[in-house]
């Protein structure tokens, strides 16, 4: 898709000083990374100690003006100049003009929270589809756009790549979008500027550590985006989660809950648990409809009633919300099933921290007649402190673990590993760092009517090492050996 737009109109009233070259130049794009930088574009050079040379990788790639904290008189004088006090906050005042502002067009809820954020992306896309209203996704798998899917590179891309994806949803005539916001993106400012119609929040536990030092740091990097809401729009938050208070605290957007207490706005009762998924009546302002969410647990409820709060926000009917859930295909990575001809009950989920493996080995347990078999590990260079935890979480579910690589990144495999096994009481584990070998062994020893559970990577399709990153997705793998051994 192209865009062109006069520099001079592109910077209007801006508070930009013009220190060279021609003012009525055609921009075609923006860009803030010079390896990506195309021929027409302005390329905004973050403030960093590689600076000179990120301009001349730019420059050499054939941007047409540069926008900087400090100017040079040694740029070629063809170059346009530019410059400025805050490079961020005129990042975002850039993307609006030149993307025209496309979340002023969309009806725009952004997702955030430890866990639940991709199935409730996934989910309320589906539900506001069935309803009748086209629906972008920018998240942890995928961008979609219309009928583009996009491989996802990160949970939520950079300022300007969401810009240009929000612009182009428009264009393709989706009149809504659904964002994952990450932790990360709000404090590094990549959805600065969008205005969203509603954001919702999932749950707080540990994960990230290792980036934002403690809880009450993550929680208030989470609380940016409620801070960012308008007085017109809606923060869908937890009842469950005790971080809702803090997350709300200094927002002037109205407030909605959801949850299992009749307290909460949009609540769920009369539970039921199968290992096909969840039955359970909905009510919200009086109304009462009988639901059907096929996924399994507890926490799969709640990211149901996320979804849901956030279209009865917008006036749309309860009961055809509640028939819509229970058409829902499921998220590629999430409680994902693996067929088998072995009796097992084999799954392969995204559960990479404390609470989120035992939410999910609660729930397998509970609906599993035999035993529970877990394979996991724990990503490389990342919070080390809840590796012990996660294994303890595992120890105090499963029959059997098969403790093993997740993502190693630069770090030793083994040593991950062990750090894990610090958690563990029983000695009913075992540490197999190759992963394919791991699934094997969990999927060789369990029988019939046993459940094994894949955690960690889900929907990932790569296993990353210090030196190499090789194809690896645990539902195919597990395919390979089913075949292997003739039972799939």
């Amino acid at each position: 898709m192209e865009y062109k737009v006069k520099l001079k109109k592109l910077i209007g009233q801006l508070p930009i000083k013009w220190i060279s070259g021609p003012k009525q130049v055609d921009i075609t794009g923006l860009s803030d990374y010079s390896a990506s930088v195309l021929p027409g574009d302005l390329f905004i050079a973050k403030p960093c100690a590689a600076s000179a040379q990120h301009i001349q990788e730019a420059i050499e790639s054939g941007a047409k003006a540069v926008l900087s904290l400090e100017t040079s008189p040694f740029l070629p004088s063809h170059l346009v100049q530019l410059s400025c006090d805050d490079i961020r906050a005129m990042t975002a005042c850039l993307a609006q003009c030149f993307y025209q502002d496309p979340s002023e067009e969309l009806l725009l809820c952004g997702i955030t929270g430890t866990n639940g954020k991709t199935t409730t992306s996934f989910l309320l896309k589906h539900l506001l589809e069935t309803l009748g209203k086209k629906t972008g996704m920018i998240g942890t798998i995928a961008y979609m756009i219309g009928e583009r899917y996009l491989p996802a590179k990160l949970t939520t891309p950079d300022l300007l790549t969401n810009y240009k994806l929000l612009r182009e949803m428009v264009k393709c005539g989706c009149p809504a979008a659904v964002m994952e916001v990450s932790s990360h993106s709000l404090i590094q400012g990549r959805v600065d500027g969008l205005k969203f119609d509603a954001a919702i929040f999932t749950n707080l536990t540990q994960d990230h550590l290792d980036y934002h030092g403690s809880m009450e740091e993550y929680a208030q990097a989470k609380r940016l985006l409620f801070l960012q809401l308008q007085s017109q729009s809606v923060a869908i938050v937890n009842e469950e989660a005790p971080e809702s208070t803090t997350l709300l605290q200094g927002s002037v957007a109205k407030v909605m809950s959801y949850g299992f207490s009749p307290d909460a706005d949009v609540c769920a009762q009369q539970l039921r648990l199968t290992p096909k998924g969840s039955y359970f009546q909905v009510s919200y302002l009086g109304s009462t409809a009988p639901c059907f969410f096929p996924m399994v647990g507890k926490h799969n409820v709640l990211n149901a009633l996320a979804a849901m709060s956030f279209c009865l926000s917008q006036g749309m009917p309860l009961e055809a919300l509640a028939d819509a859930c229970a058409q829902f295909k499921g998220v590629p990575g999430r409680v994902e099933p693996v067929v088998n001809r072995l009796g097992l009950n084999i799954y392969v989920d995204f559960a990479h921290t404390p609470d989120a493996l035992q939410r999910v080995c609660e729930t397998l347990r509970a609906a599993s007649s035999g035993k529970l078999f877990v394979v996991f590990g724990a990503g490389g260079d990342r919070d080390k402190d809840k590796r012990p935890k996660m294994g303890a979480v595992v120890d105090r579910y499963a029959h059997f673990a098969c403790i093993t690589s997740d993502n190693p990144r630069s770090e030793d495999p083994f040593s991950i590993c062990q750090q894990i096994a610090a958690g563990f009481h029983s000695k009913h584990y075992l540490v197999e760092i190759d992963r394919r070998h791991a699934i094997k062994q969990a999927v060789k020893m369990a029988k019939e009517g046993d459940t094994v559970l894949i955690a960690g990577k889900g929907h990932e399709s790569s296993q990353i090492f210090a030196h190499q990153t090789y194809p690896f997705d645990d539902h195919e793998v597990v395919l390979q050996i089913l075949e292997e051994v003739g039972c799939h």
